[in-house]
């Protein structure tokens, strides 16, 4: 068999625009559906949701022929759970809170093989097709996508260096953690941060490195691709059920209160 190829590292590397979707619901079923919509690629979270290795591998599984590619965002820039998530066939990574060189250096040697990196070689794992994929242990190296994410003030000062570590595919802006490093927890539409995020994609283009970020809004979204983002979240699965529900609740509330009225009142409908 042939090794996989990672396609959305393969789209950044050539420039091209990349529309994902964050996933927060944890839900094989949910990352079945969501798979195939005709995103380029879905961020599976551990950060900020409660995914562990099993839930993880059946979400991958369930995405498995969809148009997306599958990038997992680990808990933390942790070698063991980098290695844990890789083994289960994430072709990218998305490794949260890097702050310097160093630590982007690390991420980086957690996804390589020695003697290039530190990630520890099984050949019997999912990633490989559970050794079906000779070639799996040659190749990987070069197919695992690896993203970092740069959201503090003092990670903002490290960005040119960040971006120009071997290995780093993209570079992340986190808008959330951005807004609350610099005074304006909660508010990431704030002049300060905007102007932070819209500095950032400017610096990250002139080194030649592909910025991300997620925008919970189509507005956001469209500015920041205007501005020169190339792989945008432009929604999150989360975000489409909870706006869903709620507007559906509300529209058959309003019937609910128009019958009421009417019944009140005496009138015929």
């Amino acid at each position: 068999m042939d090794a996989p190829r990672n396609a959305f590292k393969a789209a950044l590397s050539r420039g091209e625009r990349q529309i994902g979707l964050w996933s927060s619901l944890c839900s094989n079923i949910a990352a079945e559906i969501v798979a195939d919509s005709g995103f380029d690629w879905i961020l599976l979270d551990t950060e900020h949701a409660p995914n562990e290795v099993p839930t993880l591998l059946s979400q991958l599984q369930a995405m498995r022929g969809g148009t997306a590619t599958a990038v997992v965002r680990p808990a933390w820039n942790d070698a063991v759970l980098i290695k844990r998530i890789l083994d289960i066939g994430a072709p990218g990574i998305l490794v949260p809170y890097v702050q310097s060189a160093d630590e982007a250096e690390q991420a980086v040697a957690a996804t390589r093989y020695p003697p290039r990196g530190i990630r520890g070689v099984a050949g019997g794992v999912r990633a490989a097709r559970y050794g079906r994929d000779r070639d799996y242990l040659q190749t990987a190296d070069e197919e695992i996508c690896v993203l970092v994410q740069v959201e503090t003030h003092s990670a903002l000062e490290q960005l040119e260096a960040i971006a120009a570590v071997d290995g780093v595919d993209g570079v992340f802006i986190g808008p959330s953690d951005l807004a609350a490093s610099l005074g304006h927890i909660g508010n990431p539409h704030h002049e300060d941060v905007q102007n932070a995020i819209q500095d950032a994609v400017e610096r990250l283009t002139a080194t030649g490195t592909p910025a991300g970020i997620l925008a919970t809004a189509p507005d956001d979204a469209r500015r920041y691709i205007v501005w020169g983002y190339r792989f945008v979240a432009v929604g999150s699965d989360l975000g489409l059920l909870a706006r869903g529900a709620d507007m559906l609740s509300r529209s058959f509330a309003e019937v609910a209160d128009s019958e009421q009225a009417t019944v009140l009142t005496g009138e015929k409908a």
